[in-house]
């Protein structure tokens, strides 16, 4: 099959810059002695996880329990669930357990901890379980000299169902950098509080052999991982225009891309004047606009030729609805100017989208369109959805 025979929108990767991407970031890490434990929550794939875990241990991480079964079923054994857990979800957990995967859960909960102490299903296999720490994002953990940090602990050390694996942080904030030297400073902050933690644990009389942290980010630029065990990035996969806008990688490395036809022309007169229509809209881009708080701001995406080989002239995605793209020259400063190519871009022609957020856009699909360097398509990998 080729390109020119999908049905649009289709969500396209390209294997040799996934293949690219995915070679830098393990070197990265085995460079700094640091095992990869790849955030498979972007790629949702078998078919990318493996070749993600590749030279590593196999150890990967996921967002959703869907996924934590979907890989288990695959054969991957050593798991983790990298979300607060719900006590309502444990049996789920338990589940997943029994045919064979150790899927570690995260918590920074007192009582979540001595829920997960009391479940009557760890009395069969003990439920591993990390404990979250803020390294100054915000969104979850706690702060390394919490003194629930250790009362956690102490719970569930005193649970036979129940094993404390060690500390996991995630620098959500790396996201909201504006140059390398912060990115940097925030993964030190990042490997800072999970070792300062983990410490903290020992100290107290608590093994702590895991010491997690992730984000893309700082994983491309941290300079220091010293006493940190393992990372967790997973966009890096991909990349995609956010990651482009803060310096972690180049336009020609972003692997994943979306196909759509024009599917009209707006040459004058109305809201939309001198403007194309695409079948590609928020259901097959996201309605992401992050870039929009970054240096150049990318629309909804940013269009290249069919081939993803040439960016068409700065033209972006600048307004989405449910099925259909309005793309237009330029968002500088938020203002739009010049001329869409109307002759260049003729209703029926095909190119590929650049996405701004490549998990929330890879979401909307359920396979990939594999693509080598041409308009073949060499493979079509499932991915799964759902929680």
């Amino acid at each position: 099959m080729n390109l020119d025979e999908l049905r649009t929108p289709a969500l396209i990767l390209d294997r040799a810059r996934l293949d690219r991407n995915l070679a830098a970031m393990s070197a990265r890490m085995r460079a700094r002695g640091v095992d990869l434990r790849p955030h498979l929550k972007t790629a949702k794939s078998i078919d990318v996880a493996r070749r993600a875990t590749a030279g590593h241990s196999g150890a990967i991480t996921v967002s959703t329990l869907n996924e934590a079964a979907y890989f288990a079923r695959a054969g991957f054994t050593d798991i983790v669930y990298a979300v607060g857990i719900a006590p309502g979800k444990l049996a789920d957990v338990a589940a997943i357990q029994a045919f064979g995967a150790r899927l570690a859960v995260v918590t920074d909960s007192v009582e979540v901890a001595r829920a997960i102490a009391a479940h009557p299903a760890g009395a069969t296999i003990p439920f591993r379980v990390l404990i979250e720490i803020d390294s100054g994002a915000g969104r979850a953990g706690l702060a390394p000299d919490d003194p629930a940090l250790t009362e956690i602990a102490r719970v569930l050390g005193d649970a036979p169902g129940a094993e404390l694996r060690g500390v996991l942080t995630h620098a959500g904030q790396s996201y909201g950098c504006r140059d390398i030297a912060a990115i940097e400073a925030v993964a030190e902050d990042e490997r800072r509080a999970a070792v300062d933690a983990a410490s903290r644990l020992r100290a107290a009389g608590h093994a702590c052999p895991v010491v997690s942290v992730g984000s893309t980010p700082t994983a491309v630029f941290a300079r220091d991982l010293e006493g940190v065990t393992e990372a967790r990035p997973g966009v890096y996969m991909f990349f995609d225009l956010y990651q482009v806008g803060l310096g972690c990688c180049a336009p020609d490395d972003v692997a994943l891309t979306v196909l759509a036809s024009v599917i009209g022309h707006r040459r004058a007169g109305g809201r939309v004047g001198g403007r194309l229509l695409i079948d590609a809209g928020a259901l097959a881009l996201s309605q992401d606009r992050s870039t929009a708080a970054q240096d150049e701001d990318q629309g909804y995406g940013r269009l290249f030729d069919a081939r993803g080989a040439r960016d068409l002239g700065g033209l972006r995605v600048v307004s989405v609805s449910q099925e259909h793209g309005i793309v237009a020259p330029g968002m500088h400063g938020g203002a739009l100017g010049g001329a869409a190519p109307f002759d260049d871009l003729p209703v029926g022609a095909r190119v590929r989208v650049m996405p701004n957020h490549a998990c929330m856009t890879a979401a909307a699909h359920d396979r990939y369109h594999v693509v080598e360097g041409g308009e073949a398509v060499v493979a079509v990998w499932p991915r799964t959805n759902g929680w």
